[in-house]
């Protein structure tokens, strides 16, 4: 974010629980209607130009195709149409996964679409304005926006400042306000101006506004598969092949020893064997990833971008607004020699009554709540001359009673007391000094009264640190993730802050090419780095993170950059977003882990059955002693179609994230997935074999 960060909008500190709860689309989760509304997807998903993009189920939808085949060729046998219809429930219930994943972000998608109206836009001309239709805007044009108007495009305001409603982008129901110059903007084709005039600069061409590249993302059209995706994708298809070579070897093994394995029974030997579990969901882990990054108001625009949010080794992280409230406050009244504190808060609170700046109503405030003063307002003093701070003076003040009353920066006060003929005590300049060395701003209270004009105290302004925010970054020291502050702050104060917040380091007076080359120094080091920002001047860092989160409130330039929006404009959110992207990593090893953990199971199903009675010793791995080896082939099968279906809610869910080393979450994964993968076929085929060898004919 910018070092001179801008007043931030009325809503952009509220959780992102006090969303109205309609907005938060897509939130609820797994439940079975989803199913039957994602069951028509799932079936169009059969086209083999679709399919061939996951090569595990490519080959099951072969195998389902040539078994099928086979059945015709021998319409009696019910083993080989039992087989087939089976097959073909694997890859369909493989599809149904990504299809509710992906029907999920429909939902939100169909939210943005309503925001999407044809709107007749004020274009600015020469000779005054002309009504043309949103569509017919172009790059550069000027458009003129008033209280009641639908903004026409995306763009950025370059006169005047309004209210506007973002209701339909953000859900939230709190105006926003736009104004021109600064980082606050950018404004979104589809919001509505609640008050007054702006003039906006369209920066998008007609069907690539920021709400068609949402409907897009959170559709999943327009999601590429990332690279640690891609890796999986390369182990699985090498697993597969590995297995179908294997396979191939069976035939003659078979004839050798004296038994025949049909193509059917081949198939579904294979299907078992490779890794189809995992093949199946991965698809659907990658886009609920994104859908929760959905859920929280914030957009992926590439699945890439969320991976390495779960990668991330270094956070940066501005000052102003994210780690600290974003305005200084009083937190004390401090006297010189010869001065009480109650003289202090009383003419610190008089003086501040003109000064309608934050830092001017907290000592206000702190004077009532600490003191016992009780508030007062301009109107109860007759005769009063107000001062108003001023950027020239530096100042506020009052002259009352026959006492002028003056409060501020410690220069301008000084000069003042001077100028009225007074002198300064040597404890002023020390209180001073030790408040800045603490990393405070020390304001000077002075008045003019009968005995002269003397400094009377200081007034200590200091940061607030957000409640929580130590606990958190000790959270993220646990993850092994480095926390930087970035300021514009000096490197005293800085330092105080970073102290007190607990991150690791600090950024002191940064400068757009001092993060720059901070991220660059991090990432010569091998190590992700992720930021936040709002600024036109903190696009260059954003582009250069490999995690960027620009504020929906900032400029266009920054939404450009950064590969992720964050639409409630919450800059401790991108907390919450790396935890997001390591669930999304420990999501997919977990399943992966069950996945090849349940297929060394269905060998000790599969392989007795198929030779235990050409070679006898096998008999003894037939631990489950199922039934006969019909039912057990049968069994596998059904089991490997139905463990997809039980495992969707969690691949949608993701696995809980709790912050522990490497090896330990191994450990984790080892003990509940891999056991849990090796246990859960022994059960599950052994019921389903209890369960077949009661129908006659079968058992």
């Amino acid at each position: 974010m910018s070092a001179a960060t801008p007043t931030r909008a009325p809503h952009s500190d509220l959780p992102t629980g006090h969303r109205p709860a309609e907005s938060r689309v897509g939130a609820g989760l797994f439940d079975p209607g989803q199913l039957l509304r994602s069951l028509p997807d799932a079936c169009r998903k059969l086209d083999p130009r679709v399919m061939v993009k996951s090569p595990v189920m490519f080959v099951v939808l072969v195998g389902s195709v040539l078994t099928t085949v086979f059945s015709f060729k021998d319409p009696g046998d019910w083993f080989g149409w039992t087989i087939s219809a089976w097959l073909w429930l694997t890859v369909i219930f493989a599809n149904l996964a990504e299809a509710v994943a992906e029907g999920r972000g429909k939902a939100q998608a169909d939210t943005l679409r309503k925001a999407k109206t044809d709107t007749v836009a004020r274009r600015l001309t020469g000779a005054g304005e002309e009504r043309v239709a949103g569509t017919e805007l172009r790059i550069g044009d000027r458009v003129v926006c008033e209280a009641g108007d639908i903004i026409p495009g995306d763009g950025d305001v370059v006169e005047g400042v309004a209210s506007v409603d973002e209701s339909a982008i953000t859900g939230e129901s709190a105006p926003v306000i736009r104004e021109s110059g600064g980082d606050r903007s950018a404004v979104t084709g589809g919001t509505k101006v609640l008050s007054d005039r702006i003039v906006v600069k369209i920066t998008t061409k007609p069907g690539e506004t920021f709400i068609d590249r949402m409907i897009s993302l959170v559709e999943g059209a327009a999601r590429q598969k990332t690279p640690n995706e891609i890796a999986l994708n390369i182990l699985l298809a090498s697993l597969t092949i590995v297995f179908l070579l294997a396979v191939a070897t069976l035939p003659p093994l078979a004839d050798y020893a004296g038994t025949h394995l049909t193509m059917v029974v081949l198939v579904a030997l294979l299907v078992c064997l490779i890794p189809t579990t995992i093949g199946a969901l991965l698809s659907a882990i990658g886009i609920a990833g994104m859908d929760r990054l959905v859920q929280r108001n914030v957009l992926a625009m590439s699945g890439r971008a969320v991976e390495a949010a779960g990668d991330v080794s270094t956070l940066l992280l501005d000052k102003t607004g994210t780690i600290t409230l974003g305005n200084r406050q009083a937190a004390e009244f401090v006297p010189v020699a010869g001065t009480t504190e109650a003289e202090v808060a009383d003419a610190a609170q008089l003086s501040s009554l003109a000064d309608e700046t934050p830092e001017g109503r907290s000592v206000v405030v702190l004077a009532k709540e600490k003191y016992g003063l009780r508030e007062r307002h301009q109107g109860e003093l007759a005769g009063a001359e107000w001062i108003a701070f001023t950027a020239q003076t530096r100042m506020s003040g009052v002259d009352v009673d026959g006492r002028r009353i003056r409060k501020g920066a410690a220069g301008s006060v000084v000069a003042w007391v001077v100028e009225q003929g007074g002198v300064v005590s040597g404890d002023a300049g020390a209180l001073t000094d030790r408040i800045s060395g603490a990393g405070g701003t020390p304001l000077l209270v002075a008045v003019e009264d009968a005995d002269g004009a003397r400094v009377l105290g200081v007034i200590h302004l200091k940061d607030v640190v957000k409640e929580g925010m130590r606990e958190r970054f000790d959270e993220l020291r646990r993850m092994g993730i480095r926390t930087v502050m970035i300021t514009g702050d000096n490197p005293l104060t800085a330092k105080a802050i970073a102290e007190e917040a607990g991150v690791d380091d600090f950024l002191a007076e940064a400068t757009p090419e001092d993060k720059m080359a901070l991220i660059k120094r991090e990432q010569a080091g091998g190590k992700l780095v992720a930021m936040t920002g709002d600024g036109t001047n903190d696009a260059p860092a954003l582009a250069q993170a490999d995690v960027g989160v620009a504020m929906n409130t900032g400029t266009s330039a920054a939404k450009e950059a950064g590969n992720m929006v964050d639409l409630d404009s919450d800059p401790t959110k991108l907390i919450e977003i790396v935890e997001i992207g390591k669930q999304l990593l420990i999501t997919r090893g977990a399943l992966t882990t069950f996945s090849i953990a349940n297929d060394v199971a269905k060998y000790f199903a599969i392989i007795p059955a198929l030779f235990a009675a050409v070679y006898p010793g096998l008999d003894r791995l037939n631990i489950m002693n199922l039934s006969s080896p019909d039912s057990a082939i049968l069994s596998a099968v059904i089991f490997n179609a139905l463990i997809i279906i039980a495992l969707v809610p969690l691949a949608l869910r993701g696995v809980r994230y709790r912050p522990m080393s490497a090896d330990r979450m191994l450990r984790r994964n080892l003990g509940i997935y891999g056991i849990g993968g090796l246990i859960a076929p022994f059960i599950g085929i052994k019921i389903i074999d209890l369960l077949i060898s009661l129908i006659p004919g079968i058992g």
